[in-house]
């Protein structure tokens, strides 16, 4: 929620001393381990959105990958969606944030999100996806990134303020055929 509002110092500093707290708890390894990673990837996203993008990567490489590598993608501890792939979809977003677009695509190629119990972790990293791309000019990209996500979750699309600016940025930016697409699409999704 800290995140959410804005104060991602706060969210970061509240993130490590419940990650220290769940290594004291007693529940399963596995939950242990899930729980604390969870609480380390809060703290990677707190720290790429101060733009502090080496604290990140670095927190994301010693301690949530690890704690990734001991639990599996399909456990969803706590509601986590804590994995191996999810600590992959974080690497993504903090190259995002950023502006590191190549290493982003780059990383998000070989990332495979059809094992994720989480539709909205899989719409939210095809989103950032398409990000990347806009980031890129590459509009013929976004708009298939943007027509996955359709497939997926159509009622996201049209309600998330980033796909709908991206929408609105093929409409605008795009060769006419892409264009034409992206208005039928802005259609579908009640924009226009």
């Amino acid at each position: 929620m800290l995140l959410a509002a804005g104060q991602p110092g706060e969210a970061e500093e509240l993130a490590l001393r419940a990650a220290e707290q769940v290594t004291a708890a007693r529940v399963a390894e596995a939950d242990r381990k899930a729980m604390g990673g969870a609480l380390q990837l809060v703290a990677v996203v707190a720290a790429a959105r101060r733009r502090r993008w080496w604290e990140a990567r670095e927190r994301l490489r010693e301690n949530a990958a690890p704690a990734a590598r001991e639990v599996s993608d399909a456990g969803n501890v706590g509601w986590t969606v804590f994995g191996p792939t999810n600590v992959a979809l974080h690497a993504v977003s903090i190259e995002m944030e950023a502006g590191e677009t190549g290493e982003a695509l780059h990383t998000a190629d070989a990332i495979d999100t059809s094992g994720l119990p989480s539709l909205e972790r899989e719409f939210t990293f095809g989103l950032e996806v398409a990000a990347c791309h806009s980031q890129c000019r590459d509009d013929a990209a976004v708009l298939l990134a943007l027509l996955g996500l359709e497939a997926i979750a159509p009622e996201d699309l049209a309600r998330t303020p980033l796909a709908r600016q991206l929408v609105l940025t093929v409409i605008r930016r795009a060769r006419a055929m892409h264009a034409r697409q992206a208005e039928q699409l802005a259609v579908r999704i009640g924009l226009v």
